[in-house]
């Protein structure tokens, strides 16, 4: 008999509990993010690194997968060859990170869910979104645990004004904005660049580059902080700089439920900015501010009293389902990295209590699911429809 993997006695309040051995994860894609999300699945201390496909080339897939400290048998050339093998071993990976290009991300996600493994995926979830639909579908119809990476949400600070809006701290929301500000495009030749081709090329990026990449986040970390749904944008989409095959820039208006009126921004071009994600939200009691260039701060602006700015770290007026998401007091920074442990972490309980066979509290994990991703795809392609009609108002949920 299988081993439970949660703990007998959990009760779903204080601290994330440990498992009774690591979960094993593969690796689909061997780009610079996967680096980054393989270093914080390790630094979870949930995870262990045991099977990749990281290259189609067979002789870069067993080189890369030394560099990876993987087992020979265990690297592969392709994800479909990677989940009929790794499905049938005993000691088989639990789940996969799938961090290839968008085009891919639809296929190889389908391709693990089939055969009964989990799967955390990339944003944006895929390039169409009757693609995104059916892995709604296939989710639901295994059962099996599906996240999306928006990473943002797994900010302690962010978790923070999350639970704040819903204690009523700032009261009835009456305007939210959101921006995501880079500048990396900044330079004229910057889409020769290898790790950006890809991103400017309409038949691997889909129909927007920015949008999909950066503005899903923002639409995205909105929707999750105010508990509302954008339901309605007004969008313009640009080249600023050099010319090129998709926009660098984005602006919109948005409206949320109830017709609540906001703006959503989004560019490469903004020099100076590097990690320029920013929310404010705004209640007929007061407001929230939240900037990932300084992501352990968020501002609190009651209406009438001094302002507050609240900081991570246990202790200092955070909640308890915050505090489990800090690693280390007050004073000593973490960061995006450690935000991108967080989503590992709660994607690893989430796996864990699938395999226990273990219903855990709709609040306890928060990461984003399937769901979030496919209304990510909706949102892009409400954003080209929008633009194509001249910036007329365009429907973005699902049931459009």
């Amino acid at each position: 008999m299988t081993s439970k993997l949660l703990p007998s006695d959990l009760t779903f309040a204080g601290p994330f509990p440990k498992l009774s051995r690591r979960l094993r994860l593969g690796i689909v894609g061997g780009g610079r993010i996967s680096v980054t999300q393989s270093s914080a699945a390790r630094l979870s201390d949930y995870w262990e690194i045991c099977a990749g496909a990281l290259s189609s080339d067979p002789v870069k897939a067993k080189q890369k997968g030394q560099q990876w400290y993987l087992d020979e048998d265990r690297c592969y050339s392709s994800f479909s060859e990677m989940a009929e093998k790794e499905s049938q071993r005993e000691d088989g990976v639990d789940a996969v990170m799938i961090t290839t290009p968008n085009h891919l991300h639809y296929d190889a996600a389908k391709a693990f869910l089939e055969v009964g493994i989990h799967v955390l995926c990339d944003k944006p979830l895929t390039n169409e979104i009757d693609q995104a639909m059916d892995l709604m579908r296939l989710t639901q119809q295994t059962g099996l645990v599906f996240g999306v990476s928006f990473v943002n949400t797994a900010f302690p600070m962010i978790r923070q004004a999350k639970a704040m809006v819903e204690k009523g701290y700032i009261g009835k929301i009456n305007q939210v904005h959101v921006e995501f500000m880079q500048d990396w495009m900044m330079n004229e030749d910057i889409s020769q660049a290898e790790h950006v081709k890809w991103r400017l090329d309409p038949k691997k990026s889909g129909s927007t580059s920015c949008t999909g990449d950066i503005g899903t986040h923002a639409q995205n970390l909105a929707n999750f902080v105010t508990g509302l749904e954008m339901t309605d944008i007004l969008a313009q989409m640009h080249v600023c700089g050099a010319p090129k095959q998709l926009e660098d820039t984005v602006i919109m208006m948005t409206k949320y439920d109830g017709a609540i009126p906001g703006t959503l921004m989004a560019t490469r071009l903004a020099s100076g900015n590097r990690g320029g994600l920013r929310l404010r939200v705004f209640g007929d009691q007061g407001g929230l501010e939240w900037d990932m260039e300084y992501p352990e701060r968020l501002k609190y602006s009651k209406f009438g009293d001094a302002d507050k700015v609240l900081t991570r770290g246990q202790g200092g007026e955070l909640f308890p389902e915050v505090e489990r998401l800090t690693r280390l007091a007050r004073g000593f920074s973490e960061g995006a990295l450690e935000a991108w442990a967080n989503l590992y972490t709660e994607f690893a309980l989430a796996v864990a209590a699938h395999k226990d066979g273990l219903d855990t509290p709709a609040d306890w994990l928060q990461f984003p699911r399937v769901e979030a991703g496919a209304k990510g795809v909706r949102f892009s392609d409400a954003t080209v429809e929008s633009h194509n009609q001249n910036g007329a108002w365009v429907n973005c949920t699902l049931n459009q």
